[in-house]
């Protein structure tokens, strides 16, 4: 059973165990990148997407024997924008009681919730001073209990501050100081994308599979694809264009990935293939190509992207990953390092005869 809290309003495939490790920001930094910054310091990790919102995430310590238990801070860009805390617990019981955080001198009670519940507001300050101050904080649900390890909370604080420009500011999480909330840095607007829907399946489509194999290089593929050489039965193509289709190779990635490999190529001859960093399952309906990897064999993290096709190629539209392999069943949290807005024109309505 996995119950979810909250409160204080706070990319090729990511494997699990990436090594988080964009280089620390002097406090003097203008203007930090805005493709995404990642950092993890022992137990706690930091993933800010490219519009600067910062999701600050803490787990159990990996050699102690609790149970997973795991912490989120979410904090959009700007001055005096809040924090959001969300915690999370794993058990295999159901139904349990309401959780108490404990920490340092402070403990709250009665937390309850299914989905989402969060922390109430007017205790998160107190409760991100008590996180700073202590090396860990247990979780209770009458006679279960959970240990959250706070190794690493203040550097991944201190490192979500600087990526928003708020060191030295009186709503600095890490490092407060006296300059002015005006000069945080500001959010960044998330980038659009206009997509185009697929066309529909013409006559003789699938007869392309034979010759767009011939034009591509197959030992390649069988030795991406854990030996398997690809087969014409195997092979969809997928109509994009009047000129231009998709091949897609269904590939077996490692020991428990699947995914697909993708090609954009022309309808006749020269046809040309031109293999896309996407990998993964194509969607015919909203022109988009989806690849999930987890990043062990258990599930227990994941990562995510996403593609669109805008009419001349696929563009990265989402980005997303845990931050750690904690144990929690299906991942603990899905933090994005890149997000759009995708635009699509309506589906056709179909015309009745």
């Amino acid at each position: 059973m996995r119950i979810r809290f909250a409160g204080v309003r706070a990319g090729g495939v990511l494997a699990c165990a990436l090594a988080l490790s964009a280089p620390w920001l002097p406090a003097h930094a203008a203007e930090p990148p805005t493709d995404g910054v990642s950092f993890q310091h022992k137990d706690w990790a930091l993933q800010c997407d490219n519009t600067r919102t910062c999701r600050a995430s803490g787990y159990q310590s990996e050699a102690g024997d609790s149970e997973p238990v795991s912490i989120l801070l979410t904090r959009k860009a700007g001055p005096n924008t809040p924090v959001q805390m969300d915690l999370q617990v794993y058990s295999e019981k159901i139904g349990l009681a309401a959780l108490e955080l404990r920490v340092g001198k402070l403990s709250l009670r009665d937390l309850e919730g299914h989905d989402n519940a969060r922390v109430p507001a007017g205790q998160v300050p107190r409760l991100l001073q008590e996180l700073l101050k202590n090396d860990q904080a247990t979780v209770t649900s009458g006679k279960d209990q959970w240990t959250l390890s706070l190794a690493g909370a203040s550097a991944v604080l201190l490192k979500m501050d600087e990526a928003q420009g708020r060191v030295g500011t009186p709503g600095a999480l890490a490092r407060r100081g006296t300059q002015a909330e005006s000069s945080v840095l500001p959010a960044v607007p998330v980038p659009v994308v206009t997509a185009v829907r697929p066309l529909p399946e013409r006559k003789g489509d699938a007869a392309l599979a034979r010759p767009l194999l011939s034009a591509i290089d197959a030992k390649e593929v069988s030795e991406r694809c854990n030996g398997d050489a690809p087969k014409p039965a195997d092979v969809q193509v997928y109509r994009l264009t009047d000129r231009k289709v998709l091949l897609s190779i269904p590939c077996a990635m490692g020991a428990y990935n699947f995914g697909a490999l993708n090609w954009l190529a022309n309808d006749r001859p020269p046809y040309q293939p031109q293999q896309l960093d996407a990998e993964g399952e194509f969607d015919a309906a909203d022109g988009s190509i989806r690849a999930s990897m987890k990043g062990r064999g258990i599930g227990d993290c994941w990562s995510l992207q996403v593609w669109h096709f805008d009419g001349k190629g696929f563009v990265l539209t989402e980005e997303s990953s845990d931050s750690m392999c904690r144990g929690f069943a299906g991942g603990a949290w899905q933090l994005p390092a890149y997000v759009t807005k995708v635009v699509l024109p309506p589906t056709p309505v179909s015309k009745k005869p």
